[in-house]
């Protein structure tokens, strides 16, 4: 029986979803037990994430022979450029202004998620790479909307300072048929999908990785 692309995304995000208690810094900010310091963290760890994956969504676009897979990547680009405004206004209700941002030293168990999704724009099968980053999207929403209740609820950020979480919280516009449309047209193309779900495991685990780093300040 032939297995479709909608079929495929949800088993995907069904196979690769993280443990309840994997992540050990979303918890904490929810509960408004986190310091302060961790959040100043997570605002300059992730100026640079949504730069490098910025980038690496459209060296993925530019690499599709079919135009709904370059379109589904340079549309999360375009998502990347406008959540970087909003992250700035995080940064700022996090205590950071630009050159704070500038120092920051990085840490090397918060950017291994964005190394490896470069390494993905320059190797991974554009097929294989949807399904695994949409089923790291659903997780990363969830992060998103815990982590905006508690930074309004326990540490006093209005919308703006909000406005980052609140962006990749919100369901997005067109749903998951860009996603859909990529993963068939490979599919129709003869496309395998084989290594979707090694990436996705291991983009998974990066995510947890970069929170897990971070709870270490909390």
């Amino acid at each position: 029986m032939t297995v479709t692309a909608r079929e495929l995304l949800e088993k995907a995000r069904t196979d690769l979803a993280p443990g309840e208690h994997e992540n050990r810094l979303v918890p904490l900010i929810a509960a408004g037990a986190a310091d302060r310091k961790a959040l100043a963290a997570l605002a300059a760890e992730q100026h640079r994430i949504i730069v490098s994956d910025w980038r690496s969504f459209l060296v993925l676009a530019s690499r599709c022979a079919d135009p709904a897979a370059g379109a589904f990547f340079s549309g999360l680009a375009a998502g990347e450029g406008l959540a970087l405004d909003n992250l700035g206004k995080f940064a700022k209700a996090a205590g950071l202004d630009e050159q704070a941002l500038r120092d920051h030293q990085p840490q090397a168990g918060c950017q291994a998620y964005p190394s490896y999704l470069a390494w993905l724009a320059l190797n991974g099968e554009p097929t294989d790479v949807t399904l695994a980053v949409v089923a790291n999207f659903a997780a990363w929403g969830n992060y998103c909307r815990a982590v905006a209740a508690g930074l309004r609820e326990h540490y006093g950020f209005d919308d703006d300072g909000c406005s980052f979480f609140d962006f990749f919280a919100a369901p997005a516009p067109d749903g998951d048929e860009p996603a859909i449309a990529a993963v068939q047209a490979g599919l129709d193309a003869g496309h395998g999908t084989d290594a979707a779900f090694e990436y996705g495991r291991l983009i998974q685990s990066y995510e947890l990785m970069f929170w897990n780093t971070l709870a270490e300040l909390a």
